[in-house]
């Protein structure tokens, strides 16, 4: 039931737009009585269509001041806040989520992308192929390192002098010391 307070405030509202506008009068309230009950509000039946018009017009004023209103960027006075009454004027006020201006960003071309991605696979096959090359050649040192010590290891053993104990005895008569540096070796081999 539209009762005549608000239609006096769609009046206001449309009134205050600058688009002209059909305002239709308020419908028209009367009392009647009713037997054995007290007096109450019966709207005459042109209610209906009176509330159909009203809708209509506040339809026909929404499309209009979407259309023809170019909204113009408002600038508000800046009024400076006061001292927050927690005494903590560092912090900041809060803003809501959905006011926080989100883009989307820069974006590429699909050409630039697979441009990108041509240019990151070289990138990882150059520093493969180096990573490969370091390794070969660490491993390349290791060998020479092992076959050099190899090497010295016969050369050492082919210039040892030898001297060939046959009594045993004399070796429990010799010091400690004396013992650590006699060791023992094949003598069936033959040596060139």
């Amino acid at each position: 039931m539209i009762t005549r307070a608000r239609v006096q405030r769609m009046e206001d509202i449309l009134k205050d737009s600058p688009d002209p506008i059909k305002i239709v009068s308020a419908p028209k309230i009367t009392k009647k009585k009713v037997p054995n009950k007290t007096a109450s509000v019966i709207p005459e039946p042109e209610e209906k269509s009176m509330k159909n018009t009203i809708e209509s017009t506040i339809n026909e004023v929404t499309v209009a001041s979407k259309d023809t209103k170019k909204k113009k960027p408002e600038v508000k006075p800046i009024i400076p806040k006061g001292k927050p009454k927690s005494g903590r004027i560092w912090k900041s006020e809060k803003k809501k989520f959905s006011s926080i201006i989100k883009t989307k960003g820069i974006r590429n071309s699909f050409e630039k992308k697979q441009l990108l991605r041509q240019k990151l696979k070289d990138i990882k096959e150059l520093s493969k192929s180096i990573k490969s090359a370091k390794e070969e050649e660490n491993e390349a040192r290791k060998q020479r390192r092992r076959e050099n010590l190899k090497r010295q290891e016969e050369n050492r053993k082919r210039s040892e002098v030898v001297q060939v104990i046959t009594n045993t005895k004399k070796l429990k008569n010799i010091k400690k010391k004396h013992l650590r540096t006699i060791e023992k070796r094949d003598t069936t081999v033959v040596s060139k």
